[in-house]
């Protein structure tokens, strides 16, 4: 079973897909990190972010993979899980991820990781490119200072100092890249269920998707007893 969690950047989609993963005891598979480590290994690469060539080389070279609880990130065998929430990641990871190269190359490896086991992918084009066929679809919004307070507290924790202005500013420049780019946009599946987390705290998100789920799992079991 395919879960696919959309959603904007700061949405909090991570931390509700990762605790939803480890209730349900699915894979968790964080796609924007993936990006992000797409995004460091063409910067270390020296890469002009404007040169598809460049970038496309970059990208067919790179390998990525994550531990068992799918909470740290490899590049080329490299832990990379602090580095790839660098501000210079995160001022880039909109541009390089436009380009349809990097894209693919992620979406295969997404559909490798992911395709046969039980798995919670996040994201923002998993419901609607990478899994269209998922079993759970549900795109997660958040007021845009909500989302930022959210990120300020994230990026703390890694020893990142920045104001809820300046995040602010950011998620609506990523928003509008993210959402605009001609390739994978971000935007909700049809089939998928929204939900606004602006007033809703962790545990209330995570039980509302995880009911959902099991609901879900229980309705095929039925079906397949049926059968």
């Amino acid at each position: 079973m395919i879960v696919a969690i959309d959603g904007p950047a700061g949405s909090g989609k991570s931390t509700t897909s990762r605790r939803v993963a480890d209730r349900l005891g699915f894979l968790y598979l964080d796609t924007g990190a993936m990006y992000r480590a797409a995004t460091l290994a063409v910067l270390s690469d020296s890469a002009n972010l404007k040169d598809d060539e460049g970038i496309g080389a970059s990208a067919e070279s790179m390998e990525i993979d994550f531990d068992r609880s799918g909470c740290r990130i490899f590049l080329n065998g490299l832990d990379v899980s602090r580095d790839i929430r660098s501000q210079e990641v995160t001022d880039a990871v909109s541009t390089v991820s436009a380009f349809a190269i990097v894209r693919e190359r992620m979406v295969d490896l997404q559909r490798k990781i992911a395709g046969n086991r039980d798995a919670v992918v996040e994201g923002r084009d998993i419901g609607t490119v990478v899994f269209p066929n998922a079993n759970c679809k549900f795109f997660i919004v958040a007021d845009v200072t909500e989302r930022a307070k959210r990120r300020k507290k994230d990026l703390a924790e890694l020893g990142i100092e920045l104001t809820v202005e300046q995040i602010v500013e950011d998620l609506k420049r990523r928003d509008k890249l993210d959402s605009s780019r001609p390739i994978s946009p971000l935007q909700r599946a049809d089939d998928a269920v929204e939900i606004d987390t602006t007033d809703m705290t962790m545990d209330e998100q995570v039980d509302l998707i995880v009911t959902n789920v099991r609901e879900r799992l229980d309705r095929k079991e039925m079906k397949k007893s049926s059968d």
